[in-house]
């Protein structure tokens, strides 16, 4: 259930512009992996790539062992609807549908959603914001909108949870309650969690850092 990347190379625009450059790593399962680096380094656009919202121009990218380049669309889609959890650093909230609805999204997908409103509510328990299950997103912190994004990438109990600076618009308050969730998840759950963050207090936390400059891991 690792993700494995074989000399994967992204290319942008044209003429083209070289982002990633030959990048192989393995990323077992249950594994907290940070991805570091300065801005412009192509750490966002590893992520994207390695769970599959983004294409390379060239190399091998494996979860659970099968090549996602070869999925059709609709595969690709149930896959991530089944199997992974995203959290960026806008919570892109739908603002008219409750905390309880937005965390539901995932689930109604799938018809799910009535069997998945009991874990919905162990979640929002869990992130101390249960009392507002009925709020809508304008009436919730940024923090509680943040922890709601984090809910709903967990509804379907993913194997892979794909951040990408989560902390990046929250004060420090909420940012340690956002990595507090992430270390649990990983710890209890096993989820394999990727993150890209800007913050080495935070990159720390993971189990390993893999560190980018200029497209390159170094």
């Amino acid at each position: 259930m690792s993700i494995l990347l074989e000399n994967v190379n992204k290319f942008f625009n044209t003429p083209p512009t070289q982002v990633l450059t030959d990048i192989t790593c393995d990323i077992k399962l249950g594994e907290f992996v940070s991805l570091v680096g300065r801005s412009g380094s192509g750490k966002s656009t590893l992520l994207y790539i390695m769970s599959s919202l983004d294409t390379a121009t060239s190399g091998s990218i494996k979860i659970a062992g099968d090549e996602i380049s070869t999925f059709s669309q609709k595969k690709l889609h149930q896959f991530r609807n089944e199997h992974m959890g995203f959290v960026f650093q806008f919570h892109y909230l739908l603002p008219e549908l409750t905390a309880e609805e937005n965390i539901l999204m995932p689930a109604r997908k799938k018809g799910l959603h009535h069997k998945k409103r009991d874990y919905a509510h162990h979640l929002l328990e869990e992130f101390q914001i249960k009392h507002k299950f009925d709020r809508l997103p304008k009436q919730l912190s940024g923090g509680e909108q943040q922890r709601v994004s984090i809910a709903r990438a967990l509804i379907m109990e993913p194997s892979y949870l794909f951040t990408d600076e989560p902390t990046g618009n929250l004060d420090s308050a909420n940012g340690e309650i956002v990595m507090t969730i992430f270390k649990k998840l990983n710890l209890e759950k096993k989820t394999t969690i990727v993150m890209v963050t800007h913050d080495p207090d935070f990159a720390n936390i993971a189990t390993r850092q893999i560190y980018l400059s200029d497209g390159k891991i170094t």
